[in-house]
């Protein structure tokens, strides 16, 4: 029988960020050369890139000081610095048979224990046996020595590559291989030596591609990261996206200082600008003045999102000027030709949108509207035309619940019958970004009111988290229609977020449904609103989905998502605050400014020091009521047996009046005083009786008196969620 042996202790690896002695490390580099890849695709990529290589290194304990990308239209590059020659050399170990099973009587080992030598490749006599919580059992202890990383990283990189995937993705060689854009080259050098691994048909080597029209046909040749990026700089290739960034934005703003004019930002087309060149020159160039007759959103637009120009404005007036400035990915003597060869394509694009924009003032939006009928809005929830219906229907509602007067009921109504009208016209159809904004044109162009014309423009914002809201009523009241209906109608058929899942951005409209009315210009309840969609909605006669529950409490929890979200982020308060407000607020009327006056009342007593304590007393009380069992009649003050059951019963009622009134006048914090001032009362009545009398009736009595403390409490949120000290 093999001899017990102690464990050894396994050799601790290297950490990442660790300093290994000069002589054990070596950089990596890798690029992946390809065709010209989509800008939106190469971020992603590289950020995959990046942390699938820290994690796969990671699993095959290569230590390593830092990992970096860089990434142009045609190369997706990783550089590891300091990368260990050798794996990290370990302990493994395996738990095989016990040893009642591993050995017979006599002490010979069994084929249980031959098996699991030979499965673990150890000879039987170098078996341990430890005792574990389950008995003794056979282990197998070896020495796993670390592999080369040349040799390792020849298996690594191949599948570092296909760990790469992308919206779109294509074949184009015997290989099979799936890639955003076919793969023309690859580099892979470890110390300076070349990796010949394969991926994608194509074998690594050590030599990468210039620029298309600035770099050599050639190639070079390269040996490390210094030379790589010397090299292709002398191609006519800035590798590095931020470096780019830089060039790109001290350009623009070389252009703009000597022109006098200010620089429209927009942070989506310097992505693009940094990620569609390799050598970006920043050009100014300008258009006809006539077409500054066209709104200046449909300019900026046609520009952005036909050729990828910035647009400029006059400094002094912050109109639109007829200039704009492109990012080329060349760089040549007389810049003229290429500025020239812009300005004809741009005068093609802005005379297609003049003409579309010509074209729909000729047709005024009412007489669009009528014709929504023929656009579905979504299969089960019917036509555009039906959906705007059932928007113009809410909207007068809500402005009415708004307390609104008559002329702005009238206009949100108006601009409700109009909202999605513009749907139809040529503008919106070439740019669906400006969906709203061009109805806001057209509608003051037909002579529609103008907090009509504001209310059609501005009801699609906010467009996002950051974004800001409408910035008047008509279009806050307009926009909270607009999205309270689609989410009541797709709760109504059952189509509702699961996940990640969201494919109609539910989410994103209920948030922008809180924002609004926690910053905009009106209270509205939203209790309410919820209601009066959800029977518009049954009132169109869509057909429910079989979704068992209450689909008020469905809808109202989902919004309260939203809302817990944005008082966190926004109002920095605790979850525990936040969830006892919410979890006793009536799901059939309720205003979001109020929730979270309470809420910000509720935060702001907790850091008073006599409100730990009364929170533990509570609590206390919270769980006996729950706890117990009795007929719960009401408290009968002829059978108190101690003077403090009489004095918090008197307390109590009391100190309700007082909490009620502040409560109706919205004065959160002296509500909130009122149930700190029945600190006293309640622990000297804890201190004083027993709740667990012997008497069943004066037991029963008493926790009446707990119930009617608990029920005040609750009246105003549900503190036994309160986290205290002690709680």
């Amino acid at each position: 029988m093999p001899k017990v042996q102690k464990p050894r202790r396994p050799v601790p690896p290297v950490k990442k960020g660790g300093r290994p002695s000069p002589a054990t490390v070596a950089e990596l580099l890798l690029e992946i050369g390809v065709e010209e890849l989509p800008y939106q695709f190469i971020t992603p990529a590289l950020a995959v890139l990046k942390d699938s290589a820290e994690q796969l290194l990671k699993d095959q304990r290569l230590a390593f000081q830092s990992a970096r990308t860089l990434g142009t239209p045609r190369r997706l590059t990783l550089v590891i610095e300091g990368l260990a020659i050798q794996q990290t050399s370990m302990v493994k170990e395996a738990m095989g048979p016990s040893k009642s099973v591993a050995f017979d009587p006599l002490g010979q080992p069994t084929r249980a224990a031959t098996g699991f030598a030979a499965g673990q490749g150890v000879a039987v006599q170098e078996l341990q046996i430890r005792r574990t919580p389950k008995g003794e059992y056979l282990f197998a202890v070896k020495q796993v020595q670390g592999r080369p990383a040349n040799v390792v990283l020849k298996e690594l990189l191949p599948q570092l590559i296909a760990k790469l995937s992308f919206p779109k993705a294509m074949k184009w060689n015997s290989a099979g291989v799936r890639f955003a854009r076919p793969v023309r080259w690859l580099v892979a050098l470890y110390g300076g030596a070349t990796l010949p691994i394969e991926a994608a048909g194509i074998t690594a080597g050590n030599r990468t591609e210039g620029h298309r029209v600035l770099g050599s046909a050639k190639g070079i040749a390269v040996r490390d990261a210094d030379s790589y990026l010397k090299g292709l700089e002398r191609q006519g290739v800035i590798p590095d996206p931020e470096r780019r960034r830089r060039m790109i934005e001290e350009q623009i703003a070389a252009i703009c200082k000597s022109t006098g004019f200010r620089l429209n930002i927009d942070t989506d087309l310097l992505d693009q600008a940094v990620y569609t060149t390799e050598c970006p020159n920043a050009i100014i160039g300008s258009f006809k003045e006539t077409y500054l007759d066209v709104p200046e959103e449909i300019l900026i637009t046609s520009m952005k999102e036909h050729q990828g120009f910035f647009s400029l404005m006059n400094k002094d007036t912050g109109k639109l000027v007829a200039h704009f400035i492109t990012v080329t990915n060349n760089r040549v003597k007389d810049m003229s030709l290429i500025r020239e060869g812009n300005e004809r394509v741009l005068a093609a694009r802005l005379a297609d949108a003049k003409f579309f924009f010509d074209e729909d003032r000729k047709v005024k939006l009412e007489e669009r509207a009528k014709k929504l009928s023929g656009v579905t809005f979504h299969q089960k929830l019917g036509t555009m035309a039906q959906k705007q219906e059932r928007v113009a229907k809410l909207v007068t509602t809500l402005a009415q619940l708004a307390g609104l007067k008559d002329i702005m009921v009238n206009a949100c109504r108006r601009a409700g019958e109009l909202c999605k009208a513009d749907l139809l016209t040529g503008i919106v159809g070439e740019f669906p970004t400006l969906q709203g904004v061009m109805g806001g044109y057209y509608a003051r162009l037909d002579g529609e009111d103008r907090e009509v014309v504001a209310g059609i423009g501005q009801h699609y914002q906010p467009h996002s988290m950051e974004a800001p809201i409408p910035a008047t009523l008509t279009p806050q009241v307009l926009s909270v229609a607009d999205r309270l209906d689609s989410l009541a109608a797709f709760f109504h058929v059952g189509i509702v977020p699961t996940g990640s899942e969201d494919p109609f951005a539910l989410r994103r409209h209920a948030a922008a449904i809180v924002r609004i009315l926690l910053e905009g210009l009106t209270r509205v309840n939203l209790g309410q609103a919820v209601r009066e969609a959800q029977s518009i909605v049954v009132a169109a006669g869509i057909k429910a989905a079989p979704i068992q529950g209450d689909a008020q409490k469905r809808l109202v929890d989902f919004l309260f998502e939203r809302v817990r979200h944005y008082v966190k982020t926004v109002h920095e308060l605790r979850d525990d605050v936040i969830n006892a407000v919410l979890t006793v607020s009536d799901r059939q009327s309720f205003e979001l400014r109020d929730l979270v006056a309470k809420m910000e009342a509720l935060e702001s007593v907790t850091t008073k020091p006599e409100f730990d304590p009364l929170i533990v007393g509570f609590k206390r009380a919270h769980r006996l009521v729950e706890k117990e069992q009795w007929d719960r009649k009401p408290v009968d003050e002829a059978r108190f047996q101690h003077p403090t059951e009489s004095a918090l019963y008197q307390a109590t009622a009391k100190e309700r009046e007082k909490m009620m009134s502040a409560m109706t006048r919205g004065e959160y914090g002296q509500a909130l005083d009122a149930l700190v001032r029945l600190k006293p009362a309640i622990d000297a009545f804890f201190t004083a009786v027993m709740i667990n009398a012997e008497d069943p009736v004066v037991r029963s009595n008493r926790l009446s008196l707990l119930q009617e403390v608990d029920d005040l409490f609750n009246s105003f949120a549900d503190l036994s969620q309160i986290v205290v000290q002690g709680g």
